[in-house]
């Protein structure tokens, strides 16, 4: 019987989930059950809460108050995505639940849990039930009631887990995209599997991970000889590399091949468990798609290398000539995250301060946007996430800053772009972010992608590869036959009858093609006024603002 949870075992357990979610990021990934390239909730949920495990492997703790405040800053700095960002939250309402303890029993531990269930609901503007928000409130609901008569907190977590299987069983049947798929929810997944790595080592199914003592960003698997990297000359813009683990058959040569025909500088070294790379290329989307097919990426680092807008690393440090923290030389400013060249110059152009590069595949942590929110001279800066999945990371920063931030939740980037292009800086914070929202709003988006797997979604048969089109993010349909593509855009964009009608395309898009693309539309919308603009973005084909 265990009746007590000190610093010291807090910290092993963490470790212990940590290298859980490592583990079992794929299979967590592998329920995301709509096709779209994503960041993917596996991903997300173990690069947060890695981030908290390499602070606790710096440090030894007297109290578990202190190790648990430890783990929640790492966390809320490192959140990725809305998964990682709950996951933060729930550890930092046990973090306020723990502060100033020394240990802790069944009920002060439920009772924190509880508050961090709490604060993931408050954060949350609309609840749903049947995701990691459900399954962690039953959990603690259930750890509550029994710690009650009962002060053993081994036991305590063996009936939260219960419970935590139990509502995640459910989650099947409480979202309709997951019962028609099959599949539990990935969060709860991700849930269930820290609970289960911390109860695992109080119940000596789990030791502490060799690997989690020393952070993962600074080892480097035994037998892979890793060099110094050359920069070499900025021939190419970006200076792209990451480490993928090695789960096909496919010969890392064959992506040494692949990569000296898109870029130079190109430096790739294999063991049996992982591939490494570096390469100066134009089109790191098409970089990372590549390596996906090798396997999971492990880390990412992207560096613009003619502007500097860094990104994709929690490593990342700030330019030497600039001061971490800008002095406020202005009353209003704005952060804006997009990826691609052409996009990062049209935000530039519109007034934006910092570029954070990111969106789909590639959600920057909390602390990457707000490295960029302090770098703006300003008393109070907006920030357009452009992808719903970054909102939440976008935030958590107001709680990290002395600047005041003000989050406007745009979900795509023509939303960011209609934004700035409506951004008149007379006037309070509040009414700014009202007109921003109101311009955004206002702007539908067609995305044009490709199909990352097989799927059958909402009665489409969808095949990997195929093209899918996708309006204000509902699925329009999946197309082998470019011409049909663009009559089914065309036939689900026409009861919105757009007067203006934008068309970014992508990296791997010639510009010839984007014109075809331009005169479609606008042989299909005679009154809209068409433009076609060079946006470079990764993942996306085309974005295709309609107003």
């Amino acid at each position: 019987m265990r009746e007590r949870i000190d610093a010291a075992s807090f910290k092993e357990m963490f470790l212990c989930a940590n290298a859980a979610l490592e583990e079992n990021k794929q299979t967590i990934n592998d329920l995301n059950v709509f096709p779209v390239p994503d960041g993917d909730t596996g991903t997300n949920m173990s690069l947060t809460m890695n981030s908290a495990a390499i602070a606790l492997s710096k440090e030894n703790f007297e109290e578990i108050g202190d190790a648990s405040k430890c783990a929640a800053n790492a966390l809320l700095r490192g959140a990725r995505g809305n998964s990682g960002v709950i996951l933060s939250l729930l550890f930092r309402g046990i973090s306020k639940g723990l502060k100033g303890k020394e240990t802790a029993d069944a009920q002060e531990f439920a009772a924190a849990l509880t508050a961090g269930v709490d604060a993931a609901y408050k954060a949350v503007m609309k609840p749903a039930e049947g995701t990691i928000l459900t399954v962690s409130r039953m959990a603690a609901a259930a750890a509550t009631e029994f710690a009650k008569n009962n002060a053993d907190v081994e036991m305590m977590f063996e009936t939260l887990l219960q419970a935590a299987k139990a509502a995640l069983a459910e989650t099947v049947h409480q979202n309709p995209v997951l019962e028609r798929a099959g599949v539990v929810d990935a969060g709860g997944e991700g849930f269930v599997v820290v609970m289960d790595a911390m109860l695992a080592w109080m119940q000596g199914r789990a030791t502490t991970p060799v690997q989690a003592e020393v952070p993962q960003e600074q080892t480097e698997p035994k037998g892979a000889d890793f060099s110094e990297f050359d920069t070499g000359e900025i021939t190419f813009t970006y200076c792209t590399e990451f480490i993928a683990g090695r789960e096909s058959q496919k010969s890392p040569e064959l992506l040494r091949t692949f990569l000296e025909n898109i870029g130079d500088c190109v430096v790739v070294v294999s063991d049996e468990e992982i591939v490494k790379v570096h390469v100066h290329t134009n089109v790191p989307g098409e970089v990372l798609t590549e390596a996906l097919t090798y396997g999971p990426l492990q880390t990412v680092k992207i560096e613009n290398m003619r502007n500097q807008h860094t990104v994709l690393s929690k490593d990342a440090q700030p330019a030497s000539s600039e001061p971490e923290i800008a002095p406020a030389e202005k009353e209003y400013g704005v952060v804006t995250v997009c990826a691609g060249d052409g996009l990062a110059e049209i935000f530039a152009e519109l007034g934006v301060d910092r570029v954070v590069t990111g969106g789909q595949t590639m959600n920057p942590s909390t602390e990457d946007i707000l490295t960029e929110v302090n770098k703006t001279p300003a008393e109070t800066v907006f920030v357009l996430p452009n992808n719903k999945n970054i909102v939440m990371a976008a935030e958590q920063c107001a709680r990290l800053t002395e600047k005041k931030v003000v989050v406007v939740p745009t979900k795509t980037v023509p939303q960011g772009v209609a934004a700035m292009l409506s951004f008149d800086p007379n006037g309070t914070p509040e009414q700014i972010a009202e007109a921003l929202s109101e311009a955004a709003q206002a702007v539908h988006t067609v995305l044009v992608t490709y199909a990352a797997r097989d799927s059958d979604f909402d009665g489409h048969d969808i095949h990997a590869g195929e093209y899918l089109a996708l309006l204000d993010g509902a699925l329009i349909g999946s197309y082998t036959d470019f011409t049909e593509l663009m009559g089914a855009i065309a036939g689900a964009s026409a009861p919105l009858d757009p007067e203006i009608i934008s068309v970014y395309y992508g990296e791997n898009v010639e510009e010839a093609d984007a014109q075809k693309v331009g005169k479609s539309m606008g042989a299909a919308f005679k009154d809209a006024d068409v433009n076609v603009i060079h946006g470079g973005q990764p993942v996306y084909y085309y974005m295709i603002s309609l107003e």
